[in-house]
């Protein structure tokens, strides 16, 4: 394997001449560029990894770590971060939460290793750590942004979108259908973002007179199965709602294949508004009204504020988000 030594030699420069050129940092003669690349060419030279984080004392690597690697939400996270991430030519490097502990132990479990393999910045969904986590995590690593998350120790990591206007937003849909006959399918009650939600939903509902204790609850863990087993216990019970609200468009649509399954009808028997509006909320069956957060946005934003520290880059950061309602096929007026 061709060395830095080797290009050198064959270019007939020095070593930090080649360097220089090969790296970009420092100035080369026009010349003397046109020798080192000419040599990198014919020696197939690829400059080392280890031999550049030395130098710069960078692995040119941000980490991220995610709860799961599957759906649409999570996916739009991991390719917003890869998409910033080589725009100036740096990568990422993933991990997720894995073993026996519970998903709080997890999660550190994986931020630990990211912070271990010496990652410039480390970006954490962070759904299930306390707020003492986060401060331990941060004194560790201080280049740490928490995604869908904020966090009062050190209010410039969080990257979060107002999920309790998320919430308000939802009930108003559903009320300003009709509908006041209502269940909910929640995600995991110890998760920020969710009490969030579920928070502004019955907060938006008293509001209109309608009491938290008229509403039947059940709690998933924001994956389809859980949402087609919620809907499934909400309809053996013999509730009767006209509207749903699920807690993330996952469960959504697992509720809307059970209700297929009974024979229920959306929207003309049952609304449902979901949560998220990712990418796959339109083409489910009937597309799905959803609470639309700007995930894309959110981890654009906190990925950029990680490149202006490791990288010295000079992204404008927005904290801000926009939260709307996307109107769709399942959501309709309450029949008289």
């Amino acid at each position: 394997m061709a060395t830095l030594k080797d290009v050198a030699a064959l270019a007939g420069v020095g070593m930090s001449t080649a360097s220089r050129a090969i790296s970009g940092a420092g100035p080369v003669s026009p010349a003397a560029l046109k020798k080192v690349q000419a040599a990198v060419e014919q020696l197939n030279f690829r400059p080392s990894s280890i031999g550049r984080s030395l130098s710069s004392k960078s692995l040119g690597m941000i980490g991220i770590y995610t709860p799961s690697f599957f759906g649409a939400y999570y996916g739009t996270i991991l390719q917003q971060t890869d998409i910033e991430l080589r725009a100036i030519r740096r990568h990422v490097v993933v991990a997720t939460g894995c073993g026996e502990g519970d998903r709080r132990e997890e999660t550190i479990e994986a931020v630990n290793f990211l912070i271990d393999r010496d990652c410039d910045g480390i970006v954490v969904l962070a759904h299930d750590l306390r707020e003492e986590d986060m401060l331990a995590l941060q004194k560790k690593q201080p280049r740490i942004a928490f995604l869908n998350r904020r966090n009062p120790h050190a209010p410039e990591t969080g990257f979060c979108p107002d999920h309790y206007r998320g919430g308000e937003l939802a009930a108003r849909a559903l009320v300003e259908a009709g509908h006041r006959q209502l269940a909910v399918i929640s995600g995991p009650a110890t998760a920020f973002d969710n009490i969030e939600r579920i928070s502004g939903f019955y907060a938006e509902l008293e509001r209109h007179g309608i009491s938290r204790s008229s509403v039947q609850q059940i709690d998933g863990d924001f994956s389809r199965d859980s949402g087609f087993g919620a809907a499934a216990r909400l309809l053996d019970q013999g509730l009767s709602f006209t509207g749903l609200f699920c807690a993330n468009d996952e469960m959504a649509v697992g509720a809307l294949a059970c209700l297929h399954q009974r024979g229920i009808s959306v929207p003309q028997q049952v609304s449902v508004v979901g949560y998220d509006d990712d990418y796959t909320a339109e083409y489910s069956v009937p597309p799905l009204s959803s609470v639309h957060i700007p995930m894309q946005e959110v981890t654009r934003n906190a990925v950029r504020w990680l490149l202006n520290l490791c990288y010295g880059t000079g992204h404008e950061i927005v904290r801000t988000y926009p939260i709307t309602v996307s109107m769709r096929a399942t959501l309709a007026p309450l029949a008289l």
